[in-house]
């Protein structure tokens, strides 16, 4: 069973929370401030501790910090009203486990605090190594529950930015490229480090990955789908369920769909998706 700390006075968002059936088994806590938690973590601490909805970024960022100190494995999800992209980086700098900003979708929240409750070794996973706004730069830990904090953190990123009707669709094409990478370039080996990229210009968004890889043959991946036609689909998760791979393998697929540019290196383990912006 897990311990879940919940800080804040939104009575009805925390009963929709508790109310979830993945959170069910959990003890779930609630408490009014920063003040009540931390003396409450003091007493015993917690596995996966929400922010205030109501608190200022700069103030949930600075009880990141302090929890982190004295409580290195309370994975903090913060919920915000709003942040700015320099916030959201800094959060990763911090080592948020996760941050959502409103309007806030409960069953999404509480999913993450599941993902959160199974994390082992989830520290450092993300390494900021740029951390501008229009160029971001990051070291990412090869693990699949790495691939759901960076989509998170991604999707806030991308929310202003993305063409109109195309932010989901976006963030999709990236989590199936980091998967990719992951995959087939580090072998999900969570010793091994993926380079990504997030680079916004006046006409266009950049997403580039660097995997470790050696690489891979364009006319070898019969465990992808090349098409919508359902008999390719069924072809490509047979070939993938008799080679033990994870269940997908829509990764091009979507990419080709939302990027108007995909671009590999020779060796075909960097690969540049490109987005115009109107």
């Amino acid at each position: 069973m897990g311990h879940i700390l919940l800080i804040g006075s939104d009575d009805e968002f925390f009963k929709e929370l508790r109310a979830n059936a993945g959170l069910r088994e959990h003890d779930v806590q609630s408490c009014a401030s920063f003040v009540d938690a931390m003396r409450l973590l003091r007493q015993q601490p917690c596995d996966v501790l929400l922010t205030d909805p109501d608190t200022t970024t700069s103030d949930s960022l600075a009880l990141a910090r302090d929890v982190s100190l004295f409580h290195p494995s309370v994975r903090i999800i913060a919920l915000w009203p709003a942040a700015t992209n320099q916030q959201i980086i800094e959060a990763m700098r911090a080592d948020v486990f996760a941050c959502f900003t409103e309007p806030f979708d409960a069953a999404e929240i509480a999913a993450m605090v599941q993902t959160a409750l199974r994390a082992e070794q989830w520290r450092d996973a993300i390494e900021v190594v740029s951390g501008l706004p229009h160029w971001l730069t990051l070291r990412v830990a090869c693990h699949l529950i790495t691939a759901d904090r960076l989509t998170r953190f991604m999707s806030e990123l991308q929310q202003a930015t993305a063409p109109s009707g195309e932010g989901d669709l976006l963030i999709a094409a990236f989590r199936e490229l980091l998967l990719n990478a992951m995959e087939h370039g580090a072998g999900f080996d969570p010793q091994k480090v993926i380079q990504v990229t997030a680079a916004k210009t006046a006409r266009a968004i950049v997403y580039h990955f660097k995997d470790p890889g050696p690489g891979f043959d364009a006319d070898d991946l019969t465990h992808a789908a090349r098409s919508h036609n359902p008999e390719d689909i069924v072809a490509s998760a047979l070939e993938r369920e008799e080679k033990g791979l994870r269940p997908g393998g829509f990764g091009m697929l979507i990419a080709r769909q939302v990027a108007d540019e995909l671009v590999y290196n020779e060796r075909r383990n960097e690969v540049l998706l490109i987005k115009h912006l109107a």
